[in-house]
């Protein structure tokens, strides 16, 4: 081992003794010990055990530990605070903004393991809650655990939207006369997007003069496709067809490898054969038209002969705001700054549902504050009508399985949406005990973001699906689409099977700001991706069907 090894493994103990809270003093002899072996003229390997021990600021028990080093080749008490410090905690030490005291702090006290939580307790305005982080450390950390997961190649479908637009723009201003069309996953509206892909009539020649020109280089070059890769790290894909072949080549990209093998084992299309357009292709089989964000399973094919696909929802047919977040807990804005942009929205309702007293860390609502809050959704309810406020809580469901607050305080609320927050990592009984036992709560009216997942970030608790659609049915609880890009759970490969039990979807934004009722399009794309129609979405509810909707969730309560 060299100096510069051993003095990183020195550096990185002092912080994660610092982490831990444990000995401070021991902590900054280790800090102070790298600092020393990093600029040694002489490598410590090549010096006797004796003068390693007499080099100023290396004491006996930092001196043995460096000699333990050079004879094995580890750090035997680093190893030990490294098996019991998450990954994720060891990522945020590369994060420019966060010492050892505050990643302390995020862990600690509001139970964050991964940058991905982080990020989206930054998106929560959550940090500034905290001694420590003001408004500027927590855009700070957002952006820089940002720019951290540009490197790795993977991005969300929201964070593509402008990057698409963009590239699409130049393209089509250095060659206005050629053709482009975006295919691939962005076409299919998936939630993780791993490259970005257009079928073109440009030769493979131009669009590597352009790219190239560009600072991109090239990653793929193969027969009929070809592949570029610039600063922010996202692969742009194309593939280079006549005029002749366009429409049957984004057909067949815009599709997914399941939905191609069904489809040419159930017809006999014409691959290599000049369509006018897609529309063209379904017509040549006698199938009704399937859009590009259904072309998923063959089981769609199936509906596809058997008649026209039902309409999907769109974004335009949310009616009302449910889930979302004000100051009195987590939120940027006041009560009535949300529920007055809602209105000027066109929503005819909002439904406020701030955390509970268990979710601290959000500034969570105690029964006190919760009257308090109710007397304020009255007085607004008189000034803003017809538009209307539900009073809502979004109630941790606890570790074991309860809601939180006494029976009487959770019968204050109109609606009860029960959401798991903390101590997910269990095995699949432990979180199913806990859903389940949340779900046959009389009080749960929508069950938040089922598994707790954050994509590209952290997997979801284990969960059984068909097991929790089945409870869901039974006790007449809807299952949330929470529309935050990040989370989109449920995901959308289960909302067919839910709608097939009879299971309301309710696509919710989760808003922690007045921006965040943008969000709801996010679950509205992945929604369109599973069938999902207005009439099975309580979001698209009439303020009057959705009064009702209450009153039926009240009844259950007797």
């Amino acid at each position: 081992m060299d100096n510069y090894a051993i003095a990183e493994n020195f550096s990185l103990l002092s912080k994660l003794m610092d982490i831990h809270g444990d000995n401070s003093f021991k902590a900054k002899s280790y800090a102070s010990a790298a600092f020393t072996i990093d600029r040694l003229p002489a490598q410590l390997s090549e010096l006797p055990a004796e003068k390693i021990f007499a080099i100023r600021g290396i004491g006996d028990a930092t001196g043995k530990k460096i000699v333990e080093q050079l004879e094995t080749g580890q750090l035997s008490l680093l190893n030990e605070y490294l098996e019991k410090t998450p990954p994720g905690i060891l990522e945020m030490l590369g994060i420019k903004g966060i010492g050892p005291k505050k990643i302390a702090t995020i862990w600690k006290e509001l139970e964050i393991e991964s940058l991905g939580e982080l990020l989206y307790a930054c998106n929560e305005n959550r940090l500034t809650l905290y001694k420590g982080f003001g408004e500027k450390t927590q855009n700070n950390i957002k952006d820089a655990i940002e720019f951290y997961f540009g490197t790795l190649g993977s991005y969300l479908y929201q964070q593509m939207e402008t990057y698409v637009e963009t590239v699409h723009n130049k393209l089509l201003a250095a060659f206005p006369n050629e053709a482009f069309v975006i295919t691939g996953e962005f076409r299919r509206q998936l939630e993780i997007i791993n490259k970005l892909e257009w079928v073109t009539t440009l030769s493979t020649g131009q669009l590597k003069d352009f790219f190239t020109a560009n600072d991109f280089s090239v990653v793929t070059e193969t027969n009929g496709y070809i592949s570029f890769k610039g600063k922010e790290n996202v692969t742009l894909g194309f593939f280079p067809v006549t005029k002749e072949l366009f429409n049957a080549t984004l057909f067949q990209t815009s599709s997914s490898e399941e939905f191609m093998h069904a489809w040419n084992e159930a017809t006999k299309w014409e691959a290599g054969k000049n369509y006018g357009s897609e529309e063209e292709i379904f017509a040549s089989v006698n199938i009704h038209p399937i859009p590009s964000f259904r072309r998923e399973t063959g089981a769609v094919i199936k509906q596809a002969v058997s008649g026209k696909l039902a309409d999907v929802i769109e974004s335009k047919d949310i009616k009302g705001i449910i889930h979302c977040h004000s100051n009195w807990s987590d939120g940027v804005n006041t009560l009535e700054q949300m529920a007055t942009a809602a209105k000027e929205r066109g929503m005819e309702y909002l439904v406020i549902s701030d955390h509970s007293k268990s979710a601290f860390y959000a500034n969570g609502l105690t029964e006190d504050r919760i009257h308090a809050q109710h007397e304020q959704v009255n007085e607004l309810n008189t000034r803003l009508a017809p538009f209307k406020i539900f009073k809502s809580i979004e109630s941790d469901i606890l570790n074991d399985g309860n809601l939180d607050y006494s029976k009487d305080i959770l019968a204050t609320f109109d609606i009860v949406i029960g959401s798991v927050h903390s101590n997910l990592k269990m095995n699949e009984e432990k979180a199913m005990m806990r859903l389940l036992k949340a779900i046959e709560n009389p009080y749960t009216s929508i069950l938040g973001h089922m598994t707790g997942r954050l994509l590209l970030s952290r997997n979801g608790y284990p969960a059984d699906h068909r097991r929790i659609i089945e409870a869901c049915v039974a006790n007449n609880v809807v299952i949330e689409l929470n529309a935050h890009p990040r989370r989109l759970d449920i995901d959308w490969r289960w909302i067919e099977h839910a709608l097939e039990n009879n299971v309301l979807i309710s696509i919710d934004p989760d808003a922690h700001s007045i921006d965040g009722f943008d969000d709801c399009q996010y679950g509205v794309l992945v929604a369109q991706k599973a069938g999902l129609t207005k009439e099975r979405n309580l979001s698209s509810f009439s303020l009057k069907a959705f009064e009702e909707f209450v009153a039926v969730q009240k009844a259950k309560r007797v």
